[in-house]
């Protein structure tokens, strides 16, 4: 299996120890499930190497877009993780679940003015600041507010990861960040010195996700030229890189195909190389941050459905229909992407049909996933979607009004509801 958390005991699947034909039955589907022990395992993966390879000060933020619901926040307030953040929604949810906000990071290419408003309201830490209009609009508002925001500057080094297309960030073209090989970012550190309200406290960088790079040289490439930026302007500003964030972005297996990731083995390859390099350029060692968001949560999700048509087209393809489909898991449909899709209630019989598994919605591209080979099924059987714990109930929608599956958590071999199935209620709640 492409995860340890995942098992077959008998003709049954099953997750985090627990049965999930029975969580099936249980909670009824489409259904999420979250195992909560690996959510920790893996944010302990990168404490532990964080900690050990750079030293006291230096640590990871969960990405929060990957999965955002109140006991997710929690969770990472109980690891001591820091949060990454990009809408005021996720502000309101961390608050909502007592997280600690001086140890949250604001993201995003568009603040507005109310997004800026509550974040300072509510005492988010650090604002990552992606281009000049929000850096004035930042300086403004705190000075209305007599405070001094700290922020970090978001720059594009070049680095293109050769990963997706869409979640590549890195490029000097791309739509986050202040690019370096053109100039902008001396600028923009030259203007941004002057705002008075506003505490400039490093630099921030993100190549891409979903990065299989065994030797790391991408990170390595990127914090070379972020940690030659930080020392040309100590040098010509006299600011002092205290933070540089490396941003996130290791891959996780969907399929048996997929490389494993060394998470350990990569923060101590990275962290030999930013030694190096600040004493080759002359200038401190920063606090380290980077913000694994795919890697804390998505092996730790499974999604069931139950089947419902199976249909055979005579010499050209097969389509096994699900309960489920792009409302909930919407990856397929935007970037192709692969998963592994096993039929929970019957493992231990042969794979000998082939279909595509395809969604309910009135889409030609509600597909989860093309050319399955699985037992033939039959109505009512459970199929298992595995690596959904992240951009599935975060990018979840009501496409044509169909409501959002709960959010089941599994621990110590006990689960618990930390989302509640959505209702026809919920759907017409803000209908007028």
């Amino acid at each position: 299996m492409i995860c340890e958390n995942i098992t077959a005991n008998g003709n049954h699947l099953y997750f985090a120890a627990l049965d999930t034909v029975d969580l099936a039955k249980k909670h009824g589907t489409p259904l999420y499930l979250m195992d909560e022990n690996r959510i920790r395992s893996n944010c302990r993966i990168y404490l532990n190497a964080m900690k050990k390879y750079f030293g006291e000060g230096s640590h990871p933020l969960y990405a929060s877009k990957a999965a955002s619901f109140k006991r997710i926040y929690e969770i990472m307030k109980e690891e001591g993780m820091g949060i990454d953040l990009v809408s005021p929604g996720e502000i309101y949810t961390a608050v909502k679940a007592d997280f600690p906000m001086e140890n949250s990071f604001f993201h995003g290419n568009n603040k507005t003015d109310s997004d800026i408003a509550l974040a300072m309201d509510k005492g988010v830490g650090y604002f990552m600041a992606d281009n000049m209009c929000e850096l004035k609009a930042v300086n403004t508002l705190a000075k209305e507010k007599g405070i001094t925001q700290k922020v970090i500057i978001r720059l594009t080094p070049g680095i293109d990861p050769h990963t997706y297309a869409a979640v590549a960030t890195g490029k000097v073209d791309s739509k986050f960040g202040v690019a370096i090989e053109t100039g902008q970012a001396d600028e923009f550190v030259k203007e941004a010195i002057t705002f008075e309200n506003i505490e400039i406290v490093g630099y921030h960088c993100h190549v891409g996700s979903q990065v299989f790079d065994e030797e790391g040289s991408v990170y390595l490439d990127a914090s070379t030229i972020m940690l030659s930026f930080g020392a040309e302007m100590q040098k010509k500003y006299g600011v002092e890189m205290k933070i540089l964030n490396m941003g996130g972005g290791f891959g996780v297996r969907y399929t048996d195909a997929d490389p494993y990731m060394d998470i350990d083995g990569n923060i101590e390859k990275l962290a030999e190389h930013i030694k190096n390099e600040t004493a080759r350029f002359g200038i401190s060692m920063p606090k380290i941050l980077m913000e694994p968001g795919r890697s804390i949560v998505a092996d730790a999700g499974m999604t069931l459905y139950s089947v419902g048509t199976v249909k055979e087209i005579t010499g050209y393809k097969n389509y096994v229909s699900i309960d489920g489909g792009m409302t909930d898991n919407p990856r397929y449909a935007l970037y192709g992407s692969k998963y592994t899709v096993l039929l929970a209630n019957r493992m231990d019989e042969e794979k000998d049909f082939t279909a595509d598994v395809a969604g309910r919605c009135c889409e030609s591209g509600d597909i989860i996933q093309p050319d399955v080979k699985m037992p033939k099924p039959q109505r009512g059987d459970i199929i298992a979607v595995c690596t959904t714990g992240a951009y599935n109930y975060s990018m979840a929608s009501n496409y044509n009004r169909i409501p959002r599956p709960p959010v089941v958590m599994i621990s110590g071999g006990k689960d618990y509801v930390a989302v509640k199935r959505e209702s026809f209620e919920d759907l017409i709640r803000n209908d007028l």
